[in-house]
C-alpha cells in the first residue's frame, strides 16, 4: 500500500484500508432513541452489572471490541495494534480494557474527536504496511463523564439548554489491508481552533470552528465540492454547533445543509434533559459503527465524510477561565463497490 500527501492536511491512499467490521454497544437511553435498532448490543442499565460507572464504561468498550473482532472473523492474535481512547483522566476506560488483550496498545485522547483520530492513525499503520489489522475503539459514559467534568449525577445539577448529554456508548472498528467492506480513501488531520468560547456547557459553539476549518481544508485538498459526498457526519456539534458550523462554512462559499447530519442530534429524541444533543467519545463512534458503516457496506451511501470534533479542555482549565481549544479530524470513506 502507498499513500500520498495532498494539499495542506490530507493523506490519500492508493490501496485503501478496509473497514472490515464495526460494532456498537450502548446504554438504555441510547437504545430507546431513533437509532436503537442499529446497535449490536443495548444494556438495560448504566452500571452494566458493575460496581462503578467507570468499570461499566470499560466493560462496554471491551464488549464492542470483542464484537468487532468476532464480526471480522479474527482472533486477537491476528491484530497488530489496538488504538483506543475515552474521556476519563488518563483514558482509564481504554487502558483497563486493553489489559485484557495481548495486543500492542496505543492510547489516544482527542475528546469527542477520538474515533476519527484513531481511524486516521490506524489507516496510516495499515497503509504504511506496519499492520495487517488494527482495532480502533472509543467510548464514553454519561455518569462517569458528569462526575469528572461537571457534577455527580446525585447532585441533580440542572444544565442549560446549550448543554449536551454525554452518550453511554462505545464503538469499535477493525481496519485491514484486505477484505470486504467500506474503504478509507483519505484522512484530513485538523488544526486546533480556539475562538475564545469559555462556557463548558456550550461545547457545540466551541467545536464548530474546528469542524468548519477541517471540512474546508479537506474539500480544498481533494479539489471537491460538498455534493461529491452523500453524507457529512459530524460528531458531536449538537443542534447549536451544527448551525454555527454550517454558517461558518457558508462564509467560505460552502453549503452542506442537505448532506450534513450530526451524531449528537440523531442519537436521541429531542428532550429538555438531553439539551442540545449528544456528545462524548462514544456518541459518534456508536453512530458510525452502528448505522453508517452498515449503510456504506450495503451501498446506500457511496462516499461519507466522517468529521469527529473534540473539545480539548479540562475541568482545571475551565475553572481557571481558559477558553476551549478544539480540533476535528476527517476520514473519507467509500462503499466497497465505489
Amino acid at each position: 500500500m502507498q499513500f500520498h500527501r495532498r494539499g495542506t492536511s490530507t493523506c490519500v491512499f492508493e490501496d485503501m484500508p478496509v473497514v472490515v467490521s464495526a460494532a456498537a454497544v450502548v446504554g438504555p437511553r441510547e437504545g430507546k432513541g431513533p437509532l436503537g435498532d442499529t446497535f449490536d448490543m443495548v444494556y438495560s442499565t448504566t452500571l452494566l452489572g458493575e460496581t462503578s460507572w467507570e468499570k461499566a464504561e470499560s466493560k462496554m468498550l471491551r464488549q464492542a471490541v470483542d464484537l468487532a473482532l468476532a464480526k471480522a472473523g479474527l482472533e486477537e492474535s491476528d491484530v497488530d495494534f489496538l488504538i483506543a481512547g475515552d474521556l476519563l483522566n488518563q483514558i482509564i476506560s481504554s487502558a483497563y480494557m486493553a489489559r485484557e488483550y495481548d495486543i500492542p496498545f496505543l492510547g489516544i485522547y482527542g475528546a469527542c474527536a477520538t474515533m476519527s483520530e484513531g481511524m486516521g492513525l490506524g489507516s496510516f499503520l495499515v497503509g504504511g504496511r506496519f499492520a495487517r489489522y488494527v482495532l480502533v475503539a472509543s467510548s464514553s459514559h454519561h455518569d462517569a463523564a458528569e462526575r469528572q467534568f461537571r457534577y455527580p449525577t446525585e447532585f441533580g445539577h440542572q444544565r442549560p439548554p446549550t448543554g449536551q448529554w454525554t452518550a453511554t456508548a462505545a464503538g469499535a472498528v477493525v481496519l485491514g489491508a484486505q477484505g470486504k467492506g467500506p474503504r478509507i480513501e483519505s484522512v484530513t488531520i485538523g488544526r486546533v481552533q480556539d475562538y475564545g468560547v469559555t462556557e463548558p456547557n456550550d461545547m457545540g459553539s466551541a467545536m464548530a470552528p474546528g469542524f468548519a476549518d477541517t471540512v474546508w481544508r479537506h474539500l480544498q485538498d481533494m479539489a471537491r465540492q460538498p455534493e461529491d459526498y452523500d453524507l457529512i457526519l459530524s460528531g458531536d456539534l449538537g443542534r447549536i454547533g451544527s448551525v454555527v458550523g454550517r454558517q461558518l462554512l457558508r462564509k467560505k462559499g460552502i453549503v452542506i445543509d442537505e448532506i450534513h447530519q450530526d451524531a449528537g442530534v440523531i442519537l436521541y429524541d429531542p428532550s429538555p434533559e438531553v439539551g442540545a444533543g449528544g456528545s462524548g467519545c462514544g456518541c459518534v463512534a456508536s453512530v458510525f459503527a452502528g448505522k453508517v458503516w452498515k449503510e456504506l457496506y450495503e451501498g446506500q451511501y457511496k462516499r461519507v465524510l466522517l468529521v469527529a470534533t473534540g473539545a480539548l479542555h479540562s475541568p482545571t482549565a475551565c475553572q481557571q477561565g481558559e477558553s476551549i481549544p478544539c480540533v476535528a479530524h476527517a476520514v473519507s470513506i467509500v462503499s466497497g463497490d465505489h
